[in-house]
C-alpha cells in the first residue's frame, strides 16, 4: 500500500503587507500616530528642486518651496525641515525624492548625511498618482502631492547604499563598457575610410587591429600605386628600418592586392587621413581598455566574485561585469531575487479564466544587469560544454533562440548565487572539471602585460577568497607553470618563478616535484 506524501510546505510565507518591504511605513505610522508622522517630498530639477511637508494624512505644513542645488540652500532646507518637525510636533518623518537622472543625487546626498530616512520615488509611481487627480496637470505641485501619495502606499522605497569599493568597482566596468562600444565603432568607421582610398586592402590581413604593418603601410605610402612601386623589396626595408616585426608572406599579398587593386574613390587623400586619425583614437582607447582592466582585476581580486572564474567559461571580465552591476551579495536573499531585479521572467496578463503567462520580457528591470546576465549566456552557450549542448538541445525541440538565453542566464545565476553567497568554487555534477582562479587571473595578467608586483598582490588577494579546501587544487597548475618555467631555464620570465613561489608558500602546498637541476628550489 502506497503511503501519503506529506504535504508541501509553501515555499514563500504570506506576504504582511501589500507593499514592498522596502516601502513600507504603516508600523511606524501606527508607533508614533498619523497626526505626528511627517513626509517631505522632493521634486527634483536641473538646477533646483521644489520640496513640501505633510503629515501622514496629507495636511500640507510647510507649503511647496523652491530650493537651489547649492550648498547654503539645501543646509537651509535641512535647518527648515528640523524646525518644522520640531513646530508640528512630528515625532517621525521620512524624506521622499523622485528619482530624475543625476539631479536628485544632490538632495538625497545632503539629507541623508543630516541623518533623515532618505527614500526613492520612482517618476512612474509619480506619474500613475498624478494621473486619477490631476489627468491634464502636470505641476510641481501636482507632482509632490502624487509623491506624498506614493509614499504612503509603499512606493517610497529604501535604496541599499553601496560602499565606496562597490561603486568603483561598477563604475569602473561601466568606463569600459562605454570605451570598448566607442572602439568598436571607430573600428567601423575606419573600415569605410580605408576601403574608400584603398578597396580591398583591409582583406589582406586575417587580424587588421592585430598587424603591425597595416597602418604603417598606409601611413607611409598611402596609395595602391605607391605600395606596388616600393615592391617586396622596397616595403622591407622600410619596415627593417623602422624595426617592426613582418612576414615575408605579409608583403607578397600586399603586394597581389595592388596589382589589382581597384580605383580609389574622389577624396582618397582626405579619406586616408580621416582613417588614419580614426585608428590613432582607436589605439588610444584600447591603452585605456587595457590599464582600465587591469585595475578591474585589482578590484576584483578583492571581492568574493573572484570566485566565479572557477566556473568554465567565465573570465576576469565577465565576472567583474556581473560583480559590480550586482553589489555585495549579501543584499540578495536567493538566485530568484538576482532575476527578479534584472527582469529575467515574462511579462503576465490575467483576468479571470484569461492568463497570458507567457508574454515578453517584462519592460521594467535593471536593464544593465540584465544585459550582463544575457551577455554572460551567450558566452556560456559559445564556451561552456554543458550549455552548449543544452543549447543545442533546445534549438532541435524548436525553441526560440531567445529563450534559450534567457534559460541559460537563469541557471547561471542560480550557480553563481551558490558560488559567491557560499564563498565556495565551482560544481556541477554534468561536468568533470572546473576552472582555476589563480591560474585565470595569472593568465590575464600576462596577457595585459601588469607589472610584477601589481600580479602579486592580485594574486595574493584572490588567494584570500578562496576557500582553504581548494588550495591544493589552486595550487596545481602553478606548479606546472613553474615547472615549465624550470625546464625553459634562464630564458624563461625570471619573475614569474618567484611570484609562483610565494603564492604556492601561500596556498601551503609543499615541495614541487621535479628532475635535480643544479638550482635553488623556489618552494
Amino acid at each position: 500500500m502506497a503511503s501519503k506524501r506529506p504535504a508541501k510546505k509553501s515555499r514563500s510565507k504570506a506576504a504582511q503587507f501589500l507593499q514592498k518591504p522596502s516601502g513600507v511605513i504603516h508600523p511606524r505610522v501606527q508607533k508614533v500616530g498619523p497626526e505626528h508622522f511627517g513626509i517631505v517630498c522632493f521634486d527634483c530639477h536641473k538646477l533646483s528642486s521644489t520640496w513640501m511637508l505633510t503629515d501622514f494624512y496629507g495636511k500640507v505644513l510647510v507649503l511647496p518651496t523652491e530650493v537651489a542645488h547649492n550648498r547654503v540652500e539645501l543646509d537651509d532646507a535641512v535647518a527648515r525641515v528640523r524646525l518644522a518637525l520640531t513646530q508640528h510636533d512630528l515625532r517621525d518623518c521620512i524624506v521622499a525624492v523622485e528619482r530624475t537622472g543625476r539631479y536628485h543625487h544632490a538632495v538625497k546626498n545632503v539629507f541623508a548625511k543630516a541623518g533623515f530616512e532618505t527614500r526613492m520615488v520612482h517618476p512612474f509611481a509619480t506619474k500613475q498618482f498624478r494621473q486619477p487627480a490631476s489627468p491634464d496637470q502636470k505641476s510641481d505641485p501636482a507632482d509632490l502631492a502624487a509623491m506624498r501619495c506614493a509614499a504612503v502606499n509603499g512606493f517610497a522605497l529604501i535604496e541599499t547604499p553601496l560602499s565606496e569599493q562597490w561603486r568603483q568597482l561598477q563604475l569602473s566596468i561601466r568606463h569600459r563598457r562605454d570605451l570598448v562600444r566607442k572602439a568598436s565603432a571607430l573600428a567601423c568607421q575606419i573600415r569605410e575610410h580605408l576601403d574608400a582610398v584603398l578597396p580591398g586592402y583591409a582583406a589582406c590581413f586575417d587580424k587588421l587591429w592585430d598587424s603591425n604593418i597595416a597602418f604603417r603601410l598606409v601611413r607611409q605610402f598611402g596609395t595602391a600605386q605607391a605600395m606596388l612601386d616600393q615592391g617586396v623589396a622596397g616595403l622591407s626595408l622600410y619596415l627593417r628600418q623602422q624595426k617592426v616585426r613582418y612576414q615575408e608572406r605579409s608583403l607578397d599579398t600586399v603586394i597581389v592586392w595592388a596589382k589589382n587593386a581597384a580605383a580609389a574613390d574622389v577624396g582618397a587623400d582626405l579619406h586616408r587621413q580621416i582613417a588614419l586619425a580614426y585608428e590613432d583614437d582607436r589605439q588610444q582607447k584600447n591603452q585605456q581598455i587595457i590599464a582600465l582592466e587591469r585595475d578591474i582585476a585589482q578590484r576584483l581580486a578583492q571581492t568574493p566574485y573572484v570566485l566565479l572564474m572557477s566556473f568554465p567559461g567565465i573570465n576576469v571580465v565577465t565576472s567583474a561585469d556581473f560583480g559590480g552591476e550586482m553589489g555585495p551579495i549579501e543584499n540578495y536573499a536567493s538566485a530568484r531575487a538576482i532575476t527578479g531585479r534584472a527582469g529575467l521572467f515574462p511579462s503576465r496578463h490575467q483576468s479571470g479564466s484569461t492568463d497570458h503567462a507567457d508574454g515578453p520580457l517584462v519592460r521594467r528591470a535593471n536593464r544593465s544587469l540584465r544585459a550582463v546576465i544575457l551577455g554572460i549566456a551567450s558566452n556560456l552557450i559559445c564556451c561552456n560544454q554543458h550549455f552548449r549542448a543544452l543549447s543545442g538541445q533546445w534549438k532541435m525541440a524548436g525553441k526560440d533562440p531567445r529563450h534559450t538565453h534567457v534559460k541559460v542566464g537563469s541557471r547561471f545565476c542560480r550557480i553563481a548565487y551558490q558560488i559567491v553567497a557560499g564563498r565556495q568554487v565551482f560544481r556541477h555534477p554534468s561536468l568533470r572539471e572546473r576552472g582555476y582562479i589563480l591560474d585565470k587571473l595569472l593568465a590575464f595578467h600576462m596577457a595585459h602585460q601588469t607589472p610584477w608586483p601589481e600580479v602579486l598582490r592580485d594574486l595574493q588577494n584572490a588567494t584570500d577568497q578562496i576557500p582553504k579546501s581548494e588550495y591544493a587544487a589552486e595550487a596545481k597548475p602553478l606548479a606546472d607553470r613553474i615547472l615549465a618555467t624550470r625546464e625553459r631555464g634562464k630564458t624563461g620570465p625570471q619573475p614569474l618563478s618567484e611570484i609562483l613561489a610565494i603564492v604556492l608558500a601561500r596556498l601551503g602546498v609543499g615541495m614541487i616535484p621535479s628532475t635535480p637541476s643544479g638550482e635553488k628550489d623556489p618552494t
